[in-house]
This record gives structure tokens, sequence and C-alpha cells, in this order.
């Protein structure tokens, strides 16, 4: 890997941060006005066309991108993420995207404490040092045990919790499968698990929000484009803490565009969270080079 390389990954993986802010602001106010069911359905519809499209321009086409060597898992991922995306975005309409991305952002924690179970993954005392600390930060996040607390709260770090596994998951058909086919694999069973459920809660749309609910599929579609490219052309390990930008890009968009306070302790709490998760992220790619030497060449 170069040092290019890895530049042009940060670069992506800012991108793909600020695209995917962009996007959920634009789900606070659609979900804010329509089912959230709807809207979910909706985008996914987009994504699954775009995830074929994707396929078919792949070596050996459509039908060797959808072949995989865990399909039932697959299936499930999908069904998974499409379930997370519906909690998440009841969470920007409970809570605003302040304080849902603060508490979902202890999500690469989850999954560290997560990998031993589902992966099998040893997880080491400093990491799990991290992880309590991280959760100390949830705790000063929710305030629970305090008056303003609302058991709304719960329902990013549900979200959080769902997107978690989904990784773990993810992590577990990538040793049969290639990322474009858990791609394909999450945008078509996301629409087809979306279409039931999402068209029991149809309404009619007016024709300004079309063009918002156009921008919600462009920016969904672009930004896992975006994350694979950048998954495509840098380690895991060196662009991943970037990923906690996307706090800071929907805080701004909730403050800016929908009026939202960042409270102290969300502040606070979130700091803690970030910090955690970084060291986390750094334990595991240090774990990781240490079982790579330890391999015999």
């Amino acid at each position: 890997m170069t040092d290019q390389n890895t530049r042009l990954g940060i670069l992506l993986m800012v991108v793909t941060t600020f695209v995917f802010a962009v996007q959920d602001g634009i789900s606070r106010h659609l979900a804010s006005e329509y089912n959230v069911f709807l809207v979910v359905m909706l985008r996914f519809w987009f994504f699954g066309a775009f995830a074929v499209w994707i396929a078919t321009r792949q070596p050996g086409g459509l039908r060797r991108t959808m072949q995989s060597g865990a399909p039932r898992t697959q299936f499930f991922r999908g069904v998974l993420l499409a379930a997370e995306i519906c909690v998440m975005v009841l969470a920007f309409v409970l809570l605003g995207l302040v304080e849902s991305h603060a508490v979902f952002t202890c999500y690469p924690l989850l999954v560290a404490a997560l990998s031993g179970l589902v992966l099998g993954e040893r997880v080491g005392w400093r990491r799990w040092m991290a992880i309590g600390v991280g959760f100390i930060g949830v705790l000063v996040i929710l305030q629970p045990g305090v008056a303003v607390f609302s058991p709304a709260a719960l329902v990013p770090l549900a979200a959080a919790t769902m997107f978690a596994i989904y990784g773990l998951l993810t992590r577990y058909v990538s040793r049969t499968d290639s990322a474009m086919t858990s791609f394909f694999w999450t945008g078509t069973v996301g629409a087809l698990a979306m279409t039931p459920v999402g068209l029991w809660y149809w309404e009619p749309i007016s024709g300004p929000d079309w063009f918002w609910m156009s921008a919600l599929c462009v920016t969904g579609a672009l930004g896992h484009w975006l994350l694979i490219r950048c998954y495509e052309v840098a380690e895991a390990s060196a662009v991943q803490p970037f990923a906690y930008l996307q706090l800071v890009f929907a805080s701004i968009v909730g403050i800016t565009i929908f009026g939202e306070t960042l409270e102290r302790n969300v502040a606070i709490g979130a700091g803690i969270v970030v910090l955690a998760g970084i060291f986390t992220l750094w334990r595991e790619a240090v774990a990781s080079r240490r079982e790579r030497r330890a391999i015999p060449t």
C-alpha cells in the first residue's frame, strides 16, 4: 500500500462521511413527513437497482457476482441492515441527528466486544478497558437516572447494536465472498425485505418531496460506492478512524438545518466514545499485524 493510496483512501472516507451525513439529514426530513418504512423502502429500491447495475459490470457479470458461499448469512445481513436503517431513521425523528449519532458512535466498541462470540477472535485486556471506557461515555450521553433521560435515547443504541452485528457478519462472509458479492446481496435483499412493509404504508408524496426522495437515493448509492472505492485503495485500519467524522458532519447538519443544540453531556460523552473507539481500532490493527508476522512465509 503506497502513501498516495492511503491519502486517497482517507480523502474518500472523509467525502463518504459527508455524503452519509447529508443523507441522514434528508432521511430525517422525509421521515418526519412520511412513514419511516416507506422512506426506507424507496431508498432500498434505488440501492438494489444500483447494486444489480454494478454487478453486471463486474468480471463474470451478474451470475458470478451473486454467487455466495454463505447465502443464508448474506440474506440475514441484508434484512438486518434494512431493519437497522429503519431504527436509526426513527432515532433521527425522535432525538435528532446530534444525539442519535453521538450514541451510534459506540458501534465499533460493540464490534470489538462481540467479535469473540461471533468470529472467535481474541480481545485483549486493553481493548476490554477501552470498551468499558467507551460505554462510560455512552452513559454520560444517556444520563440514566437523571430526570431528563428519555427511553427514546435507547433507539440509536439498538441501531448501533444491530449495525455492529451486521459488520461482524460482513467480516464473516468475507472469508468466502468478495466485497461486491456482499454489496449485491445487501442491496437486493434489503429491497426485497422492505417492499412488502413499505407498500403497506404507501402514501402520496408531494412534488417537492420527490426531489428530496431522489436526493436520498442518489446520496445513498453514492455513499456506498465511495465506501467500496475507499476500501479498495487503502487498508481499513488506516481509514476507519476518519469514519467518526460523520458525527461531526451530522451534528453540523442537525444544528444548522434543524436547529438542534449540542448539550454538554452529549459533547463530553461523544468525545469519550470516539477516543475509546479509535484506541480500539488501533489495538485491533496492532493485533492484526502481529498475527500476519506470526504466519510463516
